[in-house]
């Protein structure tokens, strides 16, 4: 065996997102041969995601078959200089956004947040509404965070995410009143102040509209991609025509758009009655050549979930819990896909 014949074995495995398999896309970037033993690294940047779990899963069972006590290892070139990184130790910043409030934003980052460490991924979720936080609540966290002697930050967690809240900084009851050069401040000492560690995802769930906070995120953070969050009614996906094109101008990737309040089934009848219309998420994707991320229904155990903190991802009985775990693997195999085109286009 050698190098040469592992990459012929490994041209059978194909990416089905990119219609090509991964050695003439380029997303093997080293095999190292040792004996029976091979390690292969490839570039894959989603972990846990659905897709990318099945190709590392085909590498290593036709390599197996083989004979050989395969290793594997995944690393992406996210173009950014390691002199520049603001959160070194952060492989993935997706960005949660809503052209207006009202659309259950912040009820979908956080149940994106949690389905994904619920998949096994490491994960942060950052609040940074800055004049509206809710995530604690939302989560239901109490704790607060502590300060080291080297007056960093270490963030609480809660069902396995580390968090971080403008909440956590002011009163309950306290209004948030803020100027653009002091959000700039703040929203930096928020992420490179904390102790993050090492994370899989970071989820930010941004504030609504197209502010100074999007802004000084988009300027000042590697934003690997972004959710944009409506419902499907036009006054709704006017606004969110805005927050597109606002990442559009800084040129971050769009994972797709995801429908929340989609659908009411009556508990009663059985009925589903579209109370915000229909069709209107997937047709705002389709007309910008999007990804479309799934309908989240209207349902009384997502108001529920955000009232006592326990996200509705989570329940494993419940259907509106398996929409929002589908909308979670769709976003994560979107993040690869970029990540995987982008390797491929080099």
């Amino acid at each position: 065996m050698n190098e040469e014949r592992v990459r012929d074995i490994l041209r059978g495995v194909e990416d089905p997102a990119l219609g090509d398999d991964i050695v003439s896309l380029g997303l093997v970037n080293s095999i190292e041969l040792d004996g029976d033993a091979v390690t292969v690294d490839l570039a894959l940047g989603a972990p846990y995601s659905p897709v990318e779990t099945d190709i590392a899963n085909e590498v290593r069972e036709l390599l197996e078959t083989e004979g050989l006590d395969v290793e594997l290892a995944a690393n992406v070139d996210r173009g950014i200089d390691p002199d520049e990184e603001v959160l070194p130790g952060v492989e993935n910043i997706i960005a949660v956004s809503s052209g207006k409030g009202g659309v259950g934003k912040s009820t979908v980052a956080v149940n994106l947040a949690a389905g994904l460490a619920d998949m096994g991924a490491s994960v942060g979720l950052f609040d940074a509404d800055v004049y509206g936080p809710n995530v604690p609540r939302m989560v239901e966290s109490d704790e607060r965070p502590q300060a080291t002697p080297d007056e960093t930050i270490v963030p609480p967690e809660r069902f396995g995410m580390k968090l971080m809240s403008m909440a956590f900084l002011v009163g309950e009851e306290d209004p948030v009143i803020w100027r653009g050069p002091m959000i700039h401040k703040l929203i930096t000492q928020l992420v490179e102040d904390v102790e993050w560690g090492r994370l899989d995802y970071m989820v930010v769930d941004l504030p609504p509209g197209t502010g100074d906070t999007q802004l000084t995120l988009l300027q000042s953070v590697p934003i690997s991609g972004s959710v944009i969050v409506t419902t499907p009614q036009e006054v709704a996906l006017d606004d969110a025509r805005k927050g597109l094109r606002m990442f559009g101008k800084h040129d971050t990737p769009v994972l797709g758009i995801v429908e929340n309040m989609s659908g009411f089934k009556c508990p009663d009848c059985g009925n589903v009655h579209d109370i915000f219309g229909s069709g209107g998420g997937q047709r705002f994707a389709d007309e910008n050549e999007l990804p479309f991320l799934g309908e989240l229904p209207l349902d009384p155990d997502v108001r529920e979930g955000g009232d006592t903190g326990q996200p509705v991802v989570l329940d494993d009985d419940s259907d509106t819990g398996e929409a929002f775990r589908e909308f979670v693997r769709e976003t994560a195999d979107m993040q690869g896909i970029v990540h995987r085109q982008r390797t491929a286009n080099r």
